[in-house]
């Protein structure tokens, strides 16, 4: 799985959080894919996600999910 975010996005912190605490063991199977600190990484995420750089994304099997809250649920039911 990989987790398109910026640090200063409130909704990918909320993310971000919830992989720190409650969800730590899932760490190791989330790459954590930075768009700003990788530019070559935000062209990834238009292409996956049909030209919309919309963060914080989480792309399983090949296909974007948005919206952290969902994200958050997506990641509590594989623990």
């Amino acid at each position: 799985m990989d987790l398109y975010y910026f640090p200063a996005c409130p909704y990918c912190r909320r993310v971000l959080r919830f992989l720190e605490g409650e969800g730590s063991v899932l760490l190791q199977r989330v790459v954590l894919r930075d768009i700003l600190a990788e530019p070559d990484q935000r062209e990834v995420l238009l292409r996956l996600n049909h030209g919309e750089d919309q963060v914080p994304c989480l792309v399983v099997d090949g296909v974007p999910m948005l919206e952290s809250l969902d994200i958050i649920e997506y990641l509590r039911s594989l623990l």
